[in-house]
């Protein structure tokens, strides 16, 4: 059976044209430039996504750019649930699956690094999904927001800057909005052009330990490095949940868990003003250069997508630690001094 997902054989000439001719970014004229953008802010809600799917939904004989809903579920590796199974179980109409554990670095011996630019080109074709396209990307009922925003921020650093997050598809499915379920079969495959990889929104670890080093250094720029994993696993009291890796965390983190983003009840991303407060209460300044970082560079997202929704800094100084803590824990020392537990 067929479902929307990479790890989905297509039977597409236009797949293999991709992957044997693949076009390149250069060579393509994208309808970016002249198309209006149907979603004003990165964060939409569920009225605004059924709207624009009303005015421009994915259809086999439309040429026009279309809002497509692009379902980014994933849970801890701890959990019992899967991805692909809720996604089946219920969906926006006309979603694709996007699997965070196969758009990956497959070479890297970390979980969740960026891929390629052209495998990236290649999961957006299998997708179906055109350069032209809005994307909405969304979360479980479950966890409301968690992994979508990574897949949003994923696109973004390989130029699809046509994409936003759903907040979220609890409401979708608490306010009526239509949902179907079971096998996903009719996506046409499409060539998705080759596009450029944006390196400055990403750090890698040698520069993070540098950061981390020069910590309350006199001359130091003074980057912040913001952790999204629970208070309990950056304070090293909570087991991380990837057997054998240690918790605590880095010098002169500061932790911004999820949960304190999230609404309590609805688990939607809070508004701006509520985040400004947040921000503002752990000490973090808006006109430093601001990292973030996770477990394995998933939820460090949700951090970026707030500070986004709150108009906190300057977005040019922000970048996200692709390794993130799985990478850390396992290339720092103990002898460093570079992995910190609190009582």
């Amino acid at each position: 059976m067929a479902v929307a997902t990479l790890s989905m054989r297509a039977r597409s000439p236009l797949l293999s044209q991709c992957r044997s001719q693949p076009f390149r970014l250069s060579s393509y004229r994208t309808l970016n430039s002249t198309a209006a953008r149907a979603l004003s802010s990165y964060l939409v809600s569920p009225a605004d996504l059924h709207e624009s799917l009303k005015k421009n939904s994915p259809s086999k004989i439309s040429t026009s750019p279309r809002t497509v809903p692009v379902c980014a579920t994933w849970f801890l590796p701890n959990s019992p649930l899967n991805g692909l199974e809720t996604f089946r179980q219920k969906r926006v109409p006309s979603a694709r699956f996007f699997d965070l554990d196969k758009v990956i670095d497959k070479r890297s011996p970390y979980p969740h690094m960026l891929p390629s630019a052209s495998d990236f080109a290649k999961a957006m074709s299998a997708l179906g999904i055109r350069r032209d396209d809005t994307v909405v990307v969304y979360d479980s009922l479950e966890q409301g927001i968690f992994s979508a925003p990574r897949v949003g921020w994923t696109m973004k650093m390989f130029g699809h800057d046509n994409v936003h997050v759903l907040n979220n598809f609890k409401l979708w499915v608490e306010e009526g909005y239509p949902t179907e379920s079971g096998e996903f079969w009719d996506v046409d495959t499409c060539v998705y052009p080759i596009p450029q990889f944006d390196a400055s929104k990403l750090v890698e670890f040698e520069e993070v330990k540098e950061i981390v080093k020069d910590h309350n250094k006199e001359g130091a720029e003074g980057v912040q490095i913001l952790d999204a994993r629970s208070k309990g696993r950056w304070s090293g009291q909570e087991p991380e949940p990837r057997p054998g890796l240690e918790s605590g965390h880095m010098p002169g983190s500061i932790s911004v868990s999820v949960s304190e983003l999230l609404d309590p009840v609805q688990k939607t991303i809070l508004p701006g003003e509520q985040l400004r407060k947040i921000f503002e209460s752990k000490g973090v300044d808006p006109e430093r250069p601001i990292v973030t970082s996770c477990g394995t560079g998933v939820t460090a997202a949700v951090i970026d997508a707030a500070l986004t929704e709150a108009g906190y800094g300057d977005e040019g100084k922000r970048r996200l630690y692709d390794g993130s803590w799985t990478e850390w824990a396992q290339r720092v020392r103990p002898s460093d001094g570079l992995i910190v537990k609190e009582e």
